[in-house]
């Protein structure tokens, strides 16, 4: 998610939502300390994640229909392996530092589509071509910037992602979760077409392409 803040939520029948994967314990509050130790002040109303929906604006009364596009994109998914490895960055384009998805990538990018599907509810482009990655720093200082490139470029992390979230920005710029999404098919590296879902309610140095990312952070 990654998911940043997003502006005011505007008239009170507007929500701004955002979808994402979450990193899972203990590597996400240990980024997430990374990042407010770099001095990145979002940090801590930002959950650790991957984004496949950026901030976006919707009418509340289109809550359950969301909900609903969304069970059927995880109906047709299947746990994937995600791995993270070393660190990327986005500069002199955009101020970001991340650690970067190096297994998984194409799932994800399959999942975002599906969330954006032009004929469903979260149609929407993107300013730039989609992405994943994990934020660690954004819009901070460049030696800070530089020290998180830096201090995070040995970081390895790997799971099985099981599902995704949806998540509510509040007024306070604060991301909470609202409802989890769990994939319907086996452990796969690749995305089927079929499946069932459940829901519930709450070392080496990599660097990328200096390419400015799909989502605000």
């Amino acid at each position: 998610m990654g998911m940043g803040a997003a502006g005011s939520a505007g008239p009170s029948a507007a929500v701004t939502l955002g979808v994402s994967l979450a990193v899972p314990e203990p590597y996400g509050s240990l980024l997430q300390q990374r990042r407010a130790g770099f001095g990145d002040a979002a940090a801590h109303g930002i959950p650790t994640h991957i984004t496949l929906l950026p901030p976006t604006e919707v009418d509340a009364a289109a809550r359950a229909g969301i909900e609903e596009h969304l069970a059927r994109v995880a109906l047709a998914g299947r746990a994937f392996p995600i791995r993270l490895s070393g660190t990327g960055t986005f500069r002199p384009l955009s101020p970001v530092v991340f650690v970067q998805v190096v297994e998984g990538g194409s799932a994800c990018s399959w999942l975002q589509e599906r969330v954006r599907a032009a004929d469903g509810p979260l149609a929407r482009e993107l300013q730039f071509p989609y992405h994943p990655h994990v934020t660690v720093a954004h819009g901070i200082a460049e030696e800070a910037m530089d020290e998180a490139y830096a201090e995070l470029a040995d970081f390895e992390a790997e799971w099985t992602a099981s599902g995704f979230a949806l998540y509510e920005q509040g007024e306070d710029h604060v991301w909470r979760l609202q409802r989890e999404f769990t994939f319907g098919g086996e452990a796969s590296g690749e995305m089927p077409d079929v499946g069932a879902v459940a829901c519930r309610t709450p070392g080496q140095r990599r660097v990328s392409s200096a390419r400015p990312p799909a989502t605000a952070h």
